[in-house]
């Protein structure tokens, strides 16, 4: 990691640890560098305007105002890199449009010569896939953020439509279905409704009481269930 690079870096760790302070050893064993380092880019930093001020004592170290940031940088060629096939992978999902826009963003915060790294390493990689991707209902990739009751017409694999009032929980992908995790009222229990069988969503606006939902409560009997994002 290069200097400028390792300036934003420390920046951001501070806020992720604000208003806990981070020593100097703690933050030189994150970056790999000396103590004596570390100061001067500290210093480097509060020069240059950013708030990080010291916390004396035995538990003390730096702060920072947590909604101070830089200018962006933008991110390394591995990150934008990293970033780049997995926004990639959700071009065929239902998340495709929001994936799209979310990609020029990472183009937008980029100076150029990385940039150029990172689209001529991208043309190197594709994703083999099975067949095309089923068409997605419109409003399935809005039910979870949508916060309402939704009014739902579903077809099973023999192709009998039912219609029932769901309140969306969660998604989960299987090679490449998605499946739309709810708390199904016709059925009184958590259901997984797989978009390709979802005729028509319509949210009612009703907004449905809290439910605990643990993915691990689903008892899926086959695969490795992974969170696409851990908190930690």
């Amino acid at each position: 990691m290069n200097r400028t690079d390792r300036l934003y870096a420390i920046v951001e760790d501070l806020r992720a640890a604000a208003p806990r302070p981070r020593s100097a050893r703690q933050l030189a064993g994150r970056f790999e560098v000396s103590s004596r380092t570390i100061e001067r880019d500290l210093s480097a930093l509060q020069q240059a305007g950013v708030p990080i001020w010291a916390e004396p004592g035995r538990t003390g170290g730096y702060v920072i105002d947590p909604s101070h940031t830089l200018a962006p940088l933008g991110f390394t060629v591995d990150e934008a890199f990293a970033a780049t096939i997995a926004l990639g992978m959700l071009a065929s999902s239902p998340f495709g449009g929001p994936a799209a826009s979310a990609l020029r963003k990472v183009a937008a915060v980029m100076d150029r010569g990385r940039l150029n790294q990172t689209i001529e390493l991208a043309t190197r990689v594709h994703l083999l896939e099975d067949a095309a991707t089923a068409a997605v209902p419109h409003g399935f990739a809005e039910a979870l953020r949508s916060g309402t009751v939704l009014h739902m017409r579903y077809g099973d694999r023999n192709g009998a439509q039912t219609v029932r009032e769901i309140e969306p929980l969660g998604y989960v992908e299987r090679n490449g279905n998605w499946y739309l995790i709810a708390w199904c009222r016709t059925r009184e229990g958590v259901r997984a409704f797989r978009s390709d069988r979802i005729v028509t969503i319509v949210p009612t606006g009703e907004r449905p009481p809290p439910r605990e939902y643990h993915a691990k409560d689903l008892n899926i009997p086959y695969g490795d269930l992974r969170p696409a994002y851990d908190a930690d």
